[in-house]
């Protein structure tokens, strides 16, 4: 398995950075878009560029099946799916894994929003193939 390059990471640190302060200040219980706009901000008023339901396309032997939406694409290097549920089901790291795969991106993040503390609501998940 290969590092993630110490850029990413930092880049990481910040986005969760970002989603705690977001949590903090409206705390469990919102829709996903809620959080979405609120993460938004704090990644804008950071001067971390991002762009909300990115879209990813989809193929299958070369050839286009169709589209994905990730929730936020930060930095055109970082995934990150957003969810307000009461609990993580494994569909949702598969998702991850699936759009990382589509993007040939490394690294993503799956944050739960209906937490109480959101440290326990985030996942990091690399593309270790």
């Amino acid at each position: 398995m290969r590092e993630v390059d110490p850029s990413l990471n930092q880049l990481t640190e910040a986005v969760i950075g970002a989603a705690i302060a977001a949590h903090r200040s409206l705390g469990a219980g919102f829709l996903e878009s809620t959080y979405q706009k609120a993460l938004g901000i704090e990644l804008k008023h950071l001067g971390i560029a991002f762009m909300p339901e990115a879209s990813v396309r989809l193929s299958y032997r070369g050839e286009s099946v169709g589209e994905g939406r990730l929730d936020l694409l930060v930095e055109e290097r970082l995934i990150v799916e957003l969810k307000a549920v009461d609990q993580l089901a494994p569909i949702y790291k598969a998702q991850v894994i699936s759009y990382l795969k589509a993007t040939q991106l490394e690294l993503g993040l799956l944050i739960n929003f209906n937490v109480e503390v959101l440290k326990q609501g985030i996942q990091r998940i690399a593309l270790t193939q």
